[in-house]
């Protein structure tokens, strides 16, 4: 990438991209933007880019409703019990065995907690609630009008635990957030009820969510894992109650198709003279991860 910087005024950063930082930048002597086609733009971009007084992107809005979609499926898979019937089935259990499983539900009329009324909160929230959920939000930033336009309840994470059928988690990357479900929290759950991770793993503590999954006591569908790729002798491989995706919430084509756009865009308004949309700053980037 050095070799490519000189001369350059934009650079536009994917996923597995070099980390931005002053050695690099030593070779961008014209660098005015950096765009990143994801939305965590913590692991790539550091201070040196903005003391340099260069514009920062992130395309986080286009993976908002894909993700959400995926939120989606996973709570009507857990609220079904899809996955545990998918499991007993390719598992070799008869039919009868197959078809024991603990009540399912509808979402309509389920109470759906949601912690982090992010973009993707919110797209899942209006998705949920679409389908007659009802819906409690946990989020310290989330005013009582926003609330009110989302058509949620605000409350507390302990009341939003103890009283959701689902979980999803949809809340930022923060040092606030680290584990901010752990064993006592996950304690809290309802038996039967389900977890919905398609955000980071940093938010979940990973071994007592395990905990929780071996007892039978809990379902959960995860798209995020703390050591990825997801080792192949992992236990939630193999248990009946979890549902497993390789950290694809945002993979569908169009998706991808739009966060190259969204990063294209970033760089056309430069070239014309105008400001970035999706702008990321420094105090932004130092409460993100």
């Amino acid at each position: 990438m050095a070799a490519a910087l000189p001369g350059a005024r934009a650079l536009i950063l994917s996923w597995r991209a070099p980390r931005v930082d002053a050695p690099l930048l030593s070779h961008a002597d014209r660098l005015e933007l950096v765009a990143h086609t994801g939305s965590a733009v913590a692991p790539y971009v550091t201070e040196d880019v903005f003391r340099r007084g260069i514009l920062v992107t992130q395309a986080g809005d286009e993976m908002a409703r894909p993700v959400a979609e995926v939120a989606l499926a996973f709570t009507l898979s857990l609220l079904h019990r899809i996955q545990r019937f998918d499991h007993s089935l390719r598992g070799g259990l008869d039919w009868a065995a197959a078809v024991e499983a603990p009540p399912r539900h509808e979402i309509h009329g389920s109470d759906i907690g949601v912690i982090g009324a992010s973009r993707t909160g919110r797209a899942y929230i209006r998705m949920v609630r679409a389908m007659g959920a009802r819906v409690r939000v946990t989020d310290p930033y989330l005013s009582d009008a926003e609330a009110r336009e989302l058509g949620v309840e605000s409350v507390p994470l302990e009341t939003l635990l103890s009283g959701s059928r689902i979980v999803a988690v949809h809340a930022p990357v923060t040092e606030e957030t680290h584990r901010m479900l752990g064993a006592e929290q996950l304690a809290l759950m309802p038996d039967g009820a389900g977890l919905v991770n398609t955000a980071r793993a940093w938010l979940v503590d990973q071994d007592a969510l395990l905990a929780e999954l071996t007892t039978g006591r809990l379902d959960a569908a995860l798209d995020v894992f703390d050591a990825e790729p997801l080792p192949v002798g992992h236990p939630f491989r193999s248990l009946p109650n979890v549902l497993l995706t390789p950290h694809q919430g945002a993979g569908s084509v169009e998706c991808r198709q739009r966060l190259g756009t969204s990063a294209v865009n970033e760089v056309l308004r430069l070239l014309a003279g105008r400001p970035p949309v999706h702008a990321v700053t420094a105090e932004a980037l130092a409460r993100l991860r």
